[in-house]
């Protein structure tokens, strides 16, 4: 994949606010989870990528359930990489976007941030035992880390984005602005 410059100054930008966040704030020394985190926002900035699983006839999936079921019906890379997608879907949406997740209301309460928690650490953990030659950027290490701390990366996405609404119009580079 070539990257262009804005998407190089996107990098960066999300790179610096992850370790400011999780180092500084939060204390965490993790480079890999750090720079795990950082990718992850840079990744899902663009929707193919934050809904890429297909079904067997090809439509994105888009809710959860239906991720979860299309993870169990795949085997060896392609189970590992819909878990791995399920971890970082949850985790960037309880993160970043944790009021879209509210509580339903009727005769059952259904609490969507729960759920997402509950199934982002158990795909993460899923695909941290799924061994593959195809790791480089998702060590199973990681992914282990990321299901056992998945609160407190869910924490660190939330400050994460506080920052940058923080952040004055000045701050951020023209470019990441143009596109």
């Amino acid at each position: 994949m070539t990257l262009n410059p804005s998407s190089t100054l996107l990098s960066r930008f999300f790179a610096g606010l992850a370790e400011q966040t999780f180092q500084t704030h939060l204390g965490v020394a993790d480079p890999p989870l750090v720079d795990y985190v950082g990718n992850l926002l840079v990744r899902f900035l663009r929707y193919d990528t934050l809904y890429r699983i297909r079904n067997l006839s090809g439509r994105r999936v888009q809710e959860l359930g239906q991720m979860l079921a299309e993870a169990e019906a795949r085997i060896g890379d392609a189970r590992r990489e819909v878990h791995r997608h399920i971890g970082d879907f949850t985790l960037f949406w309880a993160g970043i976007f944790p009021e879209s997740l509210g509580g339903t209301r009727g005769p059952v309460q259904f609490d969507r941030f729960v759920y997402y928690c509950e199934h982002g650490k158990r795909a993460y953990l899923i695909a941290s035992s799924i061994e593959t030659e195809h790791d480089e950027d998702a060590p199973a290490e990681v992914l282990e880390r990321l299901s056992e701390q998945f609160e407190l990366c869910a924490y660190g996405l939330r400050e994460i984005r506080r920052e940058w609404e923080r952040r004055d119009g000045d701050d951020i580079p023209r470019a990441l602005l143009i596109n």
